[in-house]
């Protein structure tokens, strides 16, 4: 079945299936935000905040004191940016798997990927990706923690970008949490598209059917599972990010490098505090990446 896809690969214009994988990403990327959003901005609250007993209290105000409209808060930057990100993303990892399918239709006479394979394809992507999502991230945490109403810092997306480079300049100010994006984005996709993959091939093989005979239904079912797997691989290295990502500035900085942020919450926290907002992040993980790889799935069976 792996040697029928490397075939299929070699007949396809690289160019074409290239633009086909971003095309099929972008679309699976604007179904992520639309679906995510309200989720994600009760993950951030909950991660950088003490204010919130739990995710029903943090729903619960914000609807109270700052409208329904305040869960999509922070939503053209993650809607233009996040579409571009999946789209780099699948991107990324179907052209690394196809190099790594060369590499061992060269060596081995066989270009199926092992596993192991699988998760540096799926790490590489994501840090691939996490030169986009580092900004656009750190963008939507700042208006998604902004004060409401009249103090609030940003009057928009182009408004915080430019406000957070002239704080401490692009790479400082802009990039500000990179490094600790970097493990988050290798580790959470090296997972994701692992366990997606894995779960497609043994349905394949229990099944005796060609991956695009899986029904969409298990298509939606295994990349659920793919976001939870995401998620409890790489949440901790999240909390971390969205803490720097929100931090002040000068001297209201609380956190002056990604160690000394890990080391600061385990002192304050204890290990619970890698883990402040997971549950609705799970809850969020399971629709938003089954919509996910649904759609740039089907998007590809369609585009053959």
């Amino acid at each position: 079945m792996e040697s029928e896809a490397f075939e299929d690969i070699q007949k396809g214009g690289g160019a074409l299936r290239t633009i086909k994988d971003l095309g099929a990403g972008a679309a699976g990327g604007i179904a992520q935000v639309l679906l995510g959003q309200p989720f994600d901005i009760i993950k951030v609250r909950l991660q950088t905040t003490t204010q919130y007993s739990s995710a029903l209290d943090c729903a619960t105000k914000i609807f109270k004191n700052e409208g329904p409209f305040a869960f999509y808060k922070g939503t053209l930057t993650p809607l233009i940016g996040i579409g571009a990100c999946v789209s780099v993303q699948f991107g990324a990892f179907h052209e690394t798997r196809r190099r790594l399918e060369e590499l061992n239709k060269k060596k081995y006479a066989d270009p199926s990927l092992s596993y192991a394979q699988y998760f540096l394809a799926g790490a590489t992507a994501g840090i691939t990706n996490s030169v986009l999502s580092g900004p656009i991230e750190h963008v939507r945490i700042r208006l998604q923690t902004q004060p409401h109403g009249a103090n609030r810092l940003y009057t928009g997306p182009l408004d915080c970008i430019r406000k957070l480079s002239a704080h401490e300049g692009v790479m400082r100010g802009l990039f500000r949490g990179q490094a600790v994006t970097y493990l988050r984005e290798a580790q959470a996709y090296g997972m994701w598209f692992l366990t997606f993959e894995y779960l497609m091939q043994q349905d394949a093989k229990r099944n005796n059917v060609k991956r695009e005979d899986i029904s969409s239904l298990k298509v939606a079912t295994y990349g659920g599972i793919a976001g939870e797997a995401l998620w409890l691989s790489s949440y901790p290295f999240d909390v971390v990010k969205s803490k720097m990502q929100c931090d002040g500035f000068g001297d209201q900085k609380q956190y002056k490098t990604m160690r000394d942020c890990f080391k600061k919450t385990y002192a304050a926290e204890g290990l619970g505090g890698f883990w402040k907002g997971l549950g609705p992040t799970l809850l969020r993980a399971m629709p938003v990446s089954a919509g996910t790889f649904f759609v740039v799935e089907m998007a590809m069976r369609a585009l053959g």
